[in-house]
């Protein structure tokens, strides 16, 4: 399945958490906190400012950084993923 946010929104695909501490000690997934980094997939046209479409600053492909509980949780073809808008993301991670 496909999808295509609309205007400001931003398909977002979770990296995958710790799965083991410093320590070498394995965390149940009970334990695990949701990372709050992300792989953007799909981004909307952009947001409408005084009749004007401004193109978003994230692009498909970038890391960025949100939020504990930000965005609206969703499966695609069992795999959760975010739609976040682009104002509760934080930042993008540069390599």
């Amino acid at each position: 399945m496909k999808i295509k946010p609309l205007h400001d929104r931003v398909l977002v695909k979770r990296v995958s958490g710790e799965e083991t501490t410093k320590g070498g000690i394995i965390i149940p997934d009970s334990a695990k906190e949701k990372p709050m980094q992300g792989e953007v997939t799909a981004i909307g046209n952009g947001k409408v400012v005084d009749g004007k479409v401004a193109p978003l600053q994230v692009k498909a492909g970038d890391r960025v950084l949100f939020a504990k509980y930000a965005g609206t949780e969703i499966k695609i073809d069992g795999e959760e993923h975010l739609i976040l808008t682009e104002d509760e993301i934080l930042g993008i991670v540069e390599k």
